[in-house]
């Protein structure tokens, strides 16, 4: 029986290369840099044409077949690349982001080490009120009189908690006991690793607008300053069929269908009927997900039925 192999070089990616052990500044002390990394688009084409022979060989070729792969979510030739970040994050922020499973982590530790000296402060613009229609987000930013006095509470308050952790392990304290007063705005590091498959959820959810700013922005440094150089066919599929796409119900695709073809009657019976609007007191209001297919017909340029005069 013959076998043919073809032969195994690592991936090298010039561009990532440039960026490797290079941090990226986030927020006011924060970073993400690259520590290494395995595979490359070559990588995914690769590992999917196994399943079917020797295949494409043009780059253009190579681009429809990994935005097929997203397209149809086909997921597993994704898991053929991994990266390995070094992270310097706030604890909050960092509550969020261990939820996502998927990953390998090693985390700095404040058992064996000082925590470190640095934790985020919140500039006096960046203060922001409860949203009103989301439980977990946040709405409008605070007038600057107010926002002038949080940030000065703030900082007596870390100057406060970093004054008596540091009192705690002079009078000798164990660090593992010093340390359980610290605010989650105290920054910690970590060694993460992940597959660009799960690496893909993680950006898609975190770059979402319904996600924390302040993780947003971690999220958005390490999909457009890294993960852009590393795997450019891939990400611009994603941002295609991911971060910039709509998804649609079968419920939403028959109301929109009948808003194009200027059915407003019949779209809004539509929308009533599948609890989209909610008729109270001869007033019609859509609860969260009418208030998504809003926002999805504002994108879309197309008016809102139950809005219509």
């Amino acid at each position: 029986m013959t076998q043919i192999f073809e032969k195994i070089t690592r991936s090298v990616v010039p561009s990532l290369d440039k960026v490797l052990g290079k941090p990226f500044a986030v927020l006011d002390d924060g970073f993400v840099r690259v520590v290494d990394y395995l595979g490359s688009d070559a990588s995914i084409v690769q590992a999917a044409r196994v399943s079917y022979g020797k295949g494409t060989k043009k780059i253009s070729q190579d681009r429809q077949l990994i935005r097929y792969l997203i397209r149809h979510r086909h997921t597993t030739p994704f898991e053929m690349c991994e990266i390995k970040l070094h992270l310097r994050v706030p604890m909050d922020i960092w509550r969020q982001w261990i939820r996502h499973r998927t990953a390998n982590v090693n985390e700095y530790s404040t058992r064996y080490s000082e925590a470190i000296d640095s934790s985020h402060r919140t500039e006096q613009s960046a203060w922001r009120t409860q949203s009103p229609h989301n439980r977990q987000g946040s709405g409008e930013y605070l007038s600057p009189a107010i926002g002038r006095r949080l940030s000065r509470r703030e900082s007596e308050l870390l100057n406060l908690t970093g004054a008596v952790y540091a009192e705690r392990l002079l009078a000798g304290v164990a660090r593992e006991q010093a340390r359980k007063d610290l605010p989650l705005s105290t920054y910690t590091e970590a060694y993460w690793k992940m597959d660009l498959h799960n690496l893909m959820h993680f950006l898609e959810l975190r770059m979402d607008p319904s996600a924390q700013l302040e993780i947003r922005q971690y999220a958005a440094v390490i999909g457009r300053e890294i993960v852009r150089r590393w795997c450019p066919l891939t990400w611009e599929a994603f941002e295609d069929y991911s971060l910039d796409a709509l998804t649609l119900s079968a419920k939403e695709v028959a109301i929109i269908t009948a808003v194009a073809h200027g059915k407003r009657k019949e779209a809004v019976q539509l929308a009533v009927k599948h609890e989209y609007v909610m008729e109270k007191h001869g007033e019609i209001k859509p609860p969260l997900e009418g208030k998504e297919l809003e926002e999805k017909l504002e994108r879309m340029e197309l008016p809102i039925p139950w809005a219509m005069k």
